[in-house]
């Protein structure tokens, strides 16, 4: 019993701790830069792959 309090104690602070990240990536950055940058540079600048970025822009269009 104590183990499964245990985890979803970690679950709730992991989800905290990341609040508006995906990726480890802050959205209210992505946001204001995806308006004035492409897949590649986005990619580049916050250091994922260009599926991760497709994946945080269709996150952001189902938001």
């Amino acid at each position: 019993m104590a183990g499964e309090n245990m985890r979803a104690s970690e679950k709730g602070m992991h989800s905290q701790s990341s609040g508006s990240r995906i990726f480890g990536v802050d959205f209210h950055d992505f946001i204001q830069k995806e308006q004035n940058a492409g897949t590649f540079e986005l990619a580049s600048e916050f250091g994922l792959t260009i599926r991760d970025v497709r994946k945080l822009k269709k996150h952001l269009e189902r938001s």
